[in-house]
């Protein structure tokens, strides 16, 4: 109610602020978007000074993180936008008129299962401990003393685990092939190691939060505790060796890959890895062959990892493993246990809350039949008109074309094995199999440019696809501040015009360096290009390095995120130039925002670019960000790129030297 009566009491003043309107548009989305950035500018700011602060201080005062959150950005909107819209949709029946496809169907009868909490009750954890007992060998914590160490078989446990789309230790996948961009290899990687580690990294607390959990999970899991102490010493010790491995490599030995072929790979890893691949693959249908090529990345990494594994107890392994599966499905149990895991994320992300049921539910039905779903939210919410008005390279934007079609026959092919009961466990279990499957079979597909298998259209973010050498910009991402229809060019291209130069960026970083034009990794750069591009990159690297995130103290890895700066970098400034030979073409000038008058239309584009950058984290949450992502954070993508452009600097009239503005500018495109 607070922030509805704003928006109109700012409306209000601005319109009678106006006295001439021949260059002030008064349209319904500019007056919105006069709101949303006086909502968010900080005036008593110098922009040569800290232009984040400027672009979001305001913001940064009013906003609050959602309890539920460990952070909030300025196009979180987006995310809250998408969310409630599937969760009305899953929520009302369709109308008698209208006959919706199985899978939309099957979608409903996913949300109804997770949304039926007294069944979920009421079928308690008889389903994934009769799973476990069956198919994985037990759960030693639980059996206490009664488990049967004999029956350990680590290359079956792991086979299981695979066949859930668990990849506990490493991750099996099936993707386009690195050398031909047309046809599909086999990746095996390590598995999320710094995020399965980071309990490790976060102190004390959160170290003794991820062994409370372990063990408030199993003490509700079973009435035999004879041994829950022991067996957390033990997994204790594992983890830290596992850690300790990690660590004592240098980083050559995550950065080497071995190209290598099904008959060749027990050189690289060993016959059992081998027979443990073909025999997953057939889960999906697909026999291998000695020529199908595998490419396996830091294998000395894994085999170290395997050898440690070789040197513990079976229980201890089996433990280890069947705690990873379970962590990752407890938030799917009765409501009791997902208490507990929500204690754990409280002290991991520094929250105080949970999402609404619904919201949960939504989310996970997209996350889960991301094409299904993204059919209702374009057919439902999304300006077809949009889709128009963006066009770049060979693109991906909005949503596959034939989703928009009342022909459903692809949507039923692809959903043809999902059908769901009232059991939520029963079709969370089911759909772990799906993917798993889904994933195994496009071995033998050809790589169709048409498919959207890496990101799907309801999501908030955009990518860059290097093995196609495209750019995806999905249907939900297309939404204001980052762009609409009706907004002034100037707010467009600072929002998603400033992505789009950043994705394409990616194709002229030191990954896309190494693949063509058709997505193949080749090198097509010359030498002398090379050792330029090297030297300029080390500027950017260097000033990231001396970046300090104030709230945890913490400095920024350059090395880490040096691929995002310098796409943020080329982005912002590959968005600027766009915006002015658009405007060279388009002599009438645009109207200016009520309210933001004295700015130039060049300003409100540095000004919209700030914005969709705003971000509040808690110290939880940003030091994970620090550690994990490939990106900086928010303030130092808007400080960085700002603080190179000499552009900036003549729009705003800033000097070099002053806090907003580098004297040695960093530049690599």
């Amino acid at each position: 109610m607070k922030i509805t009566s704003l928006y109109y009491i700012i409306s209000y003043q601005i319109i009678n602020l106006v006295k001439d309107t021949n260059d002030v548009c008064l349209s319904p989305y500019c007056i919105k978007a006069a709101n949303y950035l006086l909502e968010s500018i900080d005036e008593t700011i110098d922009p040569c000074e800290d232009f984040y602060q400027f672009a979001c201080g305001t913001w940064l005062k009013n906003t609050r993180i959602p309890p539920e959150n460990g952070k909030h950005r300025s196009i979180s909107r987006l995310t809250i936008r998408l969310e409630n819209a599937l969760a009305d949709f899953f929520s009302t029946s369709p109308l008698n008129d209208i006959v919706e496809s199985k899978a939309i169907i099957n979608a409903r009868r996913l949300y109804a299962s997770c949304m039926d909490e007294n069944a979920i009750e009421i079928e308690d954890i008889n389903v994934i401990l009769s799973l476990v007992k069956r198919e994985f060998g037990g759960w030693p914590v639980l059996e206490g003393l009664t488990w049967n160490e004999s029956t350990f078989d680590l290359s079956r446990l792991t086979l299981k685990l695979n066949q859930y789309n668990n990849f506990i230790l490493y991750t099996i996948k099936s993707v386009a092939d690195d050398k031909n961009s047309s046809v599909r290899s086999i990746q095996v990687d390590l598995s999320n190691r710094r995020e399965n580690l980071m309990h490790f990294l976060k102190g004390t607390e959160v170290y003794r939060a991820y062994y409370e959990f372990f063990n408030n999970l199993t003490r509700a899991l079973t009435n035999d505790t004879s041994t829950i102490d022991d067996d957390i010493l033990a997994l204790k010790s594992f983890e830290l060796e596992i850690m300790q491995n990690m660590y004592k490599h240098d980083k050559l030995s995550f950065k080497d890959i071995v190209r290598t072929t099904v008959g060749n790979l027990s050189h690289t890893m060993n016959s059992d890895f081998t027979n443990q691949l073909r025999r997953l693959y057939l889960f999906g249908n697909v026999s291998l062959v000695d020529t199908d090529i595998v490419t396996v990345y830091a294998p000395k990494v894994l085999l170290d990892i395997m050898s440690i594994i070789d040197q513990q107890s079976p229980r201890t392994i089996q433990n280890y493993m069947i705690w990873r599966f379970m962590m990752n499905r407890a938030l799917n149990m009765p409501k009791r246990f997902r208490n507990i895991v929500q204690q754990y994320n409280y002290m991991f992300y520094d929250t105080t809350g949970t999402q609404r049921r619904p919201i949960i539910c939504a989310n996970y039905v997209n996350k889960m039949m991301g094409l299904a779903v993204s059919k209702i939210y374009i057919n439902k919410y999304f300006d077809k008109d949009i889709r128009k008005e963006v066009r770049v390279m060979k693109e991906k934007i909005g949503y596959p074309d034939y989703l928009e079609n009342d022909d459903v026959m692809k949507l039923e092919k692809d959903y043809a094995d999902y059908n769901f009961n009232t059991s939520f466990m029963s079709n969370v279990l089911s759909l772990l199999q799906l993917h798993s499957k889904q994933d195994l079979r496009i071995l033998r597909d050809p790589v169709d440019s048409k498919d959207w298998i890496g990101i799907l259209p309801t999501v908030i973010n955009a990518a860059n696809g290097r093995s196609l050498n495209e750019i995806v910009f999905p249907a939900a991402f297309l939404h204001t501040p980052m762009f609409d229809k009706d907004a002034p060019r100037y707010l467009n291209y600072g929002g998603v015009g400033f992505v789009v130069g950043h994705e394409i960026t990616h194709g002229f970083d030191s990954k896309g360096l190494e693949h063509d034009m058709n997505g193949n990794k080749i090198p097509w750069w010359t030498n002398a290009t090379i050792a330029a591009f090297d030297e300029r990159k080390k500027c950017i690297i260097e000033q990231y390095n001396n970046y300090t995130l104030n709230q945890i103290n913490l400095r920024l890895n350059g090395e880490r995120t040096q691929n995002e700066n310098i796409a943020d970098n080329a982005g912002l400034k590959q968005a600027f130039f766009a915006y002015q030979q658009w405007t060279k073409t388009h002599k009438k000038l645009e109207k200016k925002l009520p309210g933001l008058t004295k700015y130039s239309t060049e300003q409100m584009f540095f000004l919209n670019f700030g914005h969709t950058l705003c971000e509040k984290m808690t110290k939880q949450s940003a030091y994970s960000y620090i550690m994990t992502d490939v990106h900086s954070p928010s303030q130092f993508r808007v400080f960085g790129p700002t603080s190179n452009f000499v552009e900036f600097d003549r729009v705003f009239g800033c000097k070099p030297g002053q806090g907003n503005s580098r004297v040695d500018k960093c530049s690599v495109w």
